[in-house]
């Protein structure tokens, strides 16, 4: 029979297996890139994003809800408020751990997401064990839940570091359906899990790590935050280029993310908020590994240089800025003639394609080669400067190495280096000079156009470009 012969008779005549419609039908599946998140029709060898190799992955859909199509049950009109409505601030819990409470934004806040990153033995479930103790001695009803260590040997590292007595409720789980359950229950203020990369939520048909588990996991956690008013802490794994495993979406849907940053030759480990919607972004805590644990750095700027000792060749010190903090780092370069047809430029704590620019610049506009060379330059202390205020810095620690002349060692160095040589001024300059003043120096240079109101005491020096910089300091140019 014709389908338009069925339509004119009154009677219901079952369709052929080809015509009916299952509506639990699986939806076609969806393969996704591991390091971007970028989605793809189809598998291949190398995704045309990011251009990573053996990074995508298939994913399995989510779970439709009945009636989240078009022709679905209507929803709840949204309410909607003016943009001038007057709210309180978000309630703050202090931990006692100053460092803490200040990459923080001033506290933890009720009902936020927060995902702590970092490389593997970084301290990473140091500082949060540390830290879920503290906020539990607050009153805080706390709980922390490790997937990755039975809870005998999170009990181990709690002795060790003396928190025992702290009132933190302990799990080791994997199963997400298992910690909701709990957490329905409990009804904790804070919770810690450690880590999102081991957490499987059945609802998923693939492996716990992937990309469908990390996105099902967050969400689900998230959710419950925002839900119940339970502070969330998420501790993920990095990759070895020093981001944080899995899609961007998971960084997208937690309000802060924190990097745990150091060293493992150096005792110093800083916390540094990458993003943050209750508080400022780039804002560093200062910790120093020690037996019993971290320990906070009240003054990272006396910490960083206490092992600088007299004023030696290819040194400077740099006065920057980390989020609200004025922090003073030594910059210390090493150049050295070259057996080799392409001299090695190794970087350590800087941003290695911005030397490769102070070193062009230094060639075509001040007629300084640097061919032939080896160049090395590191940040003392493990510490990482991103701001291009450090231009200047690095460029004094290159000349003053490859010169041999030692600069004063009561002097501090900012300003960032354009293509054409000049000097642009950088903000914050009064609050990088009055921690330079408290730590002993007694002169700066500085671009020209840097605001300043001559009460911190220091003699300034203002220079215009770089060749002008490089006559007066070293007499080259």
């Amino acid at each position: 029979m014709r389908r338009s012969d069925r339509r004119q008779s009154g009677t219901l005549i079952a369709l052929p297996p080809y015509e009916q419609k299952d509506p639990m039908a699986k939806s076609a599946p969806s393969f996704r890139c591991s390091e971007c998140g970028a989605t793809h029709a189809k598998w291949s060898g190398r995704c045309e994003a990011c251009g990573a190799w053996n990074s995508i992955v298939e994913e399995s859909p989510l779970s439709k809800v009945p009636g989240s199509g078009l022709g679905g049950a209507k929803g709840k009109l949204i309410q909607l408020s003016a943009l001038d409505t007057k709210e309180a601030p978000p309630k703050r819990a202090l931990a006692g751990m100053p460092e803490l409470d200040r990459v923080l934004g001033g506290g933890l806040v009720a009902a936020s997401a927060i995902l702590v990153g970092g490389d593997p033995g970084i301290g990473k479930s140091t500082l949060l064990l540390q830290a879920a103790a503290a906020f539990a001695r607050t009153g805080l009803k706390t709980l922390y839940i490790s997937g990755e260590e039975a809870a005998s040997q999170v009990r181990m590292r709690a002795a060790r570091l003396g928190l025992a007595d702290a009132p933190v409720g302990l799990g080791a789980e994997t199963s997400l359906r298992d910690i909701l359950t709990t957490l329905e229950a409990e009804r904790p203020d804070l919770v810690v899990i450690d880590s999102i990369q081991t957490m499987w939520s059945d609802r998923v048909e693939s492996a716990p790590g992937s990309v469908s588990q990390l996105r099902a996991a967050a969400h689900e956690l998230v959710s419950f935050a925002k839900r119940r008013g339970t502070a969330v802490i998420l501790v993920g794994h990095v990759t070895k280029d020093g981001q944080i495993a899995g899609p961007r979406v998971i960084e997208h849907m937690v309000d802060t993310v924190l990097y745990f940053e150091g060293e493992r030759g150096h005792q110093f480990r800083i916390l540094r908020a990458v993003k943050n919607r209750f508080g400022p972004a780039s804002e560093i805590g200062v910790f120093e590994m020690t037996g019993a644990g971290l320990a906070e750095v009240a003054n990272p700027s006396a910490l960083f240089l206490s092992e600088r000792g007299q004023a030696a060749p290819g040194s400077a010190v740099f006065a920057g800025i980390e989020g609200t903090r004025p922090v003073l780092t030594e910059i210390q370069a090493l150049v050295a003639p070259s057996s080799l047809a392409s001299p090695r430029r190794t970087v350590v704590g800087l941003d290695s394609g911005r030397i490769s620019t102070i070193l062009a610049v230094l060639e075509s506009r001040c007629g300084i080669p640097f061919t032939g060379l080896d160049v090395f330059l590191n940040v003392a202390g493990g510490m990482k400067v991103i701001e291009p205020a450090a231009d200047l810095a690095a460029a004094a620690a290159l000349l003053s190495a490859r010169e041999d002349t030692a600069l004063p060692a009561d002097m501090v160095i900012f300003g960032e280096i354009s293509l054409s040589g000049a000097l642009r001024p950088v903000g914050q300059a009064e609050n990088r000079l009055k921690e330079a003043a408290k730590l002993g120096f007694s002169q700066a240079i500085a671009p020209t156009g840097t605001k300043t109101d001559g009460t911190t005491g220091m003699s300034m020096r203002k220079l215009g470009d770089l060749v002008t910089f490089t006559g007066e300091m070293f007499g080259a140019g």
